[in-house]
């Protein structure tokens, strides 16, 4: 892809997160929320900010890239014609989002049938954007702007691991989790989409989650992968569709972690 293209498609990228933001922070830590669970039998939270985030992404696209296809987590997948695809999560994190904690993000991914070009990972309270992918691996946030690096730290004793679970996962995942938690320096929980954010900034050395839908994850390998780390499912396998997860910030930790979560 020619550099033109790719920074017009960051541009598209950039606009799309800034009316993600616009339409998410009126809603954020308020009352009006119009909170509705789309799980029966458990609580899988969706909110106006929500749809109304994704329906603002929507709208920039329909100006400006009007032949690409479209898979959100709201509003499900809109075909295109040019071979690319926005895959978008208006919130990732709802249940950090209704409990006001600053945890959660806009998740935007391009992808062709080969997975996520680019993506891009927005906290609009804290006010942090990480993209990666086409040769860019950096954040803005208050602090300024800096590239993004991930920690080249080797062996499970020295790593800092961060999940959702107990949130998600089948009892057999939680006990493959379990013996990767074992043997890190620190584990930590519920951190969304915002542990793949620390993990590319080298904050943190891994990410496992399981059960996650493609636009969970697109726009964090993106990220992870511009910044140096590796992502794949609990096999090795490209995870761009979703499943199991395990994101590392290099090559060897994600290897010592697979052969705990592969262990019998």
């Amino acid at each position: 892809m020619q550099d033109n293209e790719m920074r017009h498609l960051w541009q598209v990228a950039d606009e799309m997160a800034d009316a993600a933001r616009a339409a998410i922070l009126p809603f954020f830590r308020g009352a009006a929320l119009g909170t509705e669970n789309k799980e029966a039998g458990g609580f899988d939270p969706v909110t106006l900010a929500d749809r109304a985030a994704e329906q603002a992404m929507r709208d920039v696209l329909a100006r400006r890239r009007p032949e690409d296809g479209i898979l959100g987590e709201e509003f499900g997948h809109s075909a295109g014609s040019s071979g690319l695809t926005w895959v978008l999560d208006p919130i990732d994190g709802t249940r950090g989002f209704i409990s006001g904690t600053p945890t959660w993000g806009v998740l935007i991914a391009l992808s062709d049938a080969d997975g996520p070009i680019l993506g891009m990972i927005d906290q609009p309270y804290i006010g942090e954007r990480f993209r990666g992918g086409g040769g860019v691996a950096r954040m803005d946030g208050p602090q300024g702007a800096r590239d993004l690096a991930t920690r080249r730290i080797d062996q499970l004793s020295d790593a800092l691991l961060f999940t959702t679970f107990p949130e998600v996962g089948t009892p057999d995942e939680r006990a493959a989790f379990d013996r990767v938690a074992a043997e890190v320096k620190l584990t930590r929980y519920g951190m969304d989409c915002y542990a793949y954010a620390l993990l590319a900034a080298g904050q943190v050395d891994l990410v496992i989650e399981a059960g996650l839908n493609a636009y969970d994850i697109q726009a964090p390998i993106a990220v992870i992968e511009a910044a140096g780390g590796k992502v794949t499912d609990w096999q090795g396998r490209p995870v761009h569709n979703g499943g199991q997860v395990l994101a590392a910030g290099s090559a060897a930790l994600h290897a010592a972690a697979m052969a705990r979560l592969s262990q019998a």
